[in-house]
């Protein structure tokens, strides 16, 4: 699912007309969630074949500074408390399963969180504790 709203996010950013600053009068966040008009879609797609290369390149740049900007937003604005906590509780009886919900993913740091607590469960507490109440 993240997938495909980062898609259409980036197909959004890439097309440019879509969304002028002039003809939104609210967030984004509070716009409806819903699938874009194919026609839409297939405009935003032949209006970017029709760029040069040069600004080609300038708005996939675009696209991955917003991404970064999303991702660096989405971290500094922490989950809320309750979810934390009941994460700490996680991370004390299971932590990989705690850090498999923490990262959305099965990465690296759940493989390590499982490999800790498969050698010893304090270990793996304190890894799982460490990535969900530190800063990494």
């Amino acid at each position: 699912m993240k997938r495909i709203c980062m898609l259409f996010l980036g197909l959004a950013i890439l097309s440019g007309n879509l969304l002028n600053a002039s003809s939104i009068s609210m967030p984004l966040s509070s716009l409806p969630a819903s699938k874009p008009d194919s026609a839409t879609v297939q405009y935003a797609i032949d209006e970017f074949r029709s760029l040069t290369s040069k600004e080609k390149k300038a708005r996939f740049k675009e696209v991955k500074n917003e991404i970064k900007n999303f991702k660096k937003a989405k971290k500094a604005g922490k989950e809320a408390d309750t979810n934390t906590l009941l994460l700490v509780i996680l991370a004390i009886l299971l932590p990989p399963l705690a850090v498999y919900l923490y990262e959305g993913e099965i990465n690296n740091r759940f493989w390590i969180s499982l490999l800790l607590t498969v050698l010893g469960w304090l270990p793996g507490i304190i890894y799982a504790m460490v990535l969900i109440l530190g800063k990494y």
